[in-house]
């Protein structure tokens, strides 16, 4: 049981000693299963085994929803060592029988504490169900709730754990906080971003249709900036990831699952415009700042709603966080009569013969919604917390 922060390299730790041990040993059929909550997570998990394995001959596929399943089925077909797989997308291979797990010998749950803010702790038990009992289990999570504990307890033998700084905020990150109304937020933002040095700017938002708003006002304001959250496409979402590593964007506004999986060592700024749900969120959020030994900083917006979660992180902190201003900022400026930055567009209005005339679903629509009503949703994001739309 491995506990560390984000960016204190626990995908090197897991990914190393797997190769290592599978290199010895029969090839074609799966020996280890990594376990991820999201695609873009999935898919760096696979960069780096491809990467760090080139020599050995191993061969890794990754498996996750938003793209074809049959690419996937051939994949696995032609033999891999190694499968980097999310939940949801892993279940549905092992009920079409194209994916077998009777060979497993390591298995990985990364980001465990994630997994189970998004809703996959069900489905975690159902996949452990179709692996053998005598196995190697490695499970990593920066924090540890109840129910990762539980959980650690039901899979783990007597573990050895290793924790690394006790799941405080990484020492290369200096925090600070903007007392800011509501509605000031953009401005603020955008003022900041002008008298501030940066290299590459991820900002955090608390729903995916403000995460989609802000990008739009960077860009408007001459940024190069791109969104990330649930509603993309798999395509456009990559597409949002490449440019912000290559550095054809400058600032990411994401969302926070949509956030998990960015690995860029040269962020140099976490701003988060919604203060974040609880301490481990904050921790998990800057904690993509500061990484490799280079430092950060991490601004966050507070309103006055927020004063109970700022005096959580500064419990987590051991510290006070300095209250910034930005001089010449006109902070007195009033709400507008009407949200007119992040009001959702009006819904064209029905006629009476729309309904009348409306095709019927197909099949698959029909089941999809079926389906729907049965999901777990445990988050308060639904971007993917959902079987159906993380897979």
């Amino acid at each position: 049981m491995g506990l560390a922060q984000t960016g204190t390299g626990k995908t090197a730790a897991f990914v190393l000693p797997i190769l290592h041990r599978l290199m010895q040993g029969p090839r074609g059929r799966v020996r280890a299963l990594i376990v991820a909550p999201t695609r873009e997570l999935a898919e760096q998990i696979h960069e780096t085994i491809v990467s760090m394995g080139k020599q050995t001959l191993l061969r890794s596929a990754v498996i996750y929803g938003g793209v074809g399943l049959s690419p996937q089925i051939q994949k696995l077909r032609n033999g891999v060592e190694i499968v980097v797989a999310c939940p949801g997308r892993l279940l549905d291979h092992i009920d079409q029988r194209t994916i077998n797990l009777s060979h497993l010998e390591v298995l990985v749950l990364d980001e465990a504490d994630r997994m189970f803010d998004m809703g996959f702790l069900p489905d975690i038990r159902k996949i452990i169900k179709h692996v053998p009992s005598q196995r190697q289990t490695l499970l990593f999570a920066a924090t540890m709730p109840d129910d990762i504990r539980r959980l650690a307890h039901e899979i783990l033998r007597a573990p050895v754990t290793v924790q690394a700084n006790h799941a405080a905020p990484i020492g290369t990150v200096a925090h600070a906080l903007y007392p800011v109304d509501q509605h000031l937020k953009t401005a603020l933002l955008l003022e900041l971003l002008r008298h501030t040095d940066t290299e590459s700017v991820l900002v955090f938002t608390r729903t995916k249709h403000r995460a989609k708003r802000v990008g739009q006002q960077l860009e408007k304001a001459g940024y190069h900036a791109a969104s990330l959250q649930g509603n993309l496409s798999q395509n456009r979402r990559q597409a949002a990831l490449d440019g912000f590593r290559d550095g054809s964007y400058q600032i990411l506004v994401a969302t926070d699952i949509a956030s998990r999986g960015i690995d860029v060592s040269s962020i140099s700024h976490v701003i988060n415009y919604d203060m974040p749900d609880g301490a481990d969120t904050y921790t998990h959020r800057i904690g993509r700042t500061g990484r490799a030994a280079k430092t950060g900083d991490a601004f966050t917006f507070m309103t006055r709603e927020d004063g109970d979660l700022v005096c959580s992180i500064e419990r987590v902190l051991g510290e006070k966080v300095e209250r910034r201003t930005l001089e010449g900022f006109d902070y007195s400026k009033q709400m507008p009569g009407r949200d007119t930055e992040f009001a959702r567009p009006p819904r064209k209005p029905q006629q009476r013969g729309d309904r009348k005339n409306a095709k019927p679903a197909d099949n698959r629509t029909a089941a999809s919604a079926s389906q729907k009503k049965h999901i777990h949703r445990s988050a308060p994001h639904r971007g993917y917390n959902s079987r159906s739309s993380s897979r």
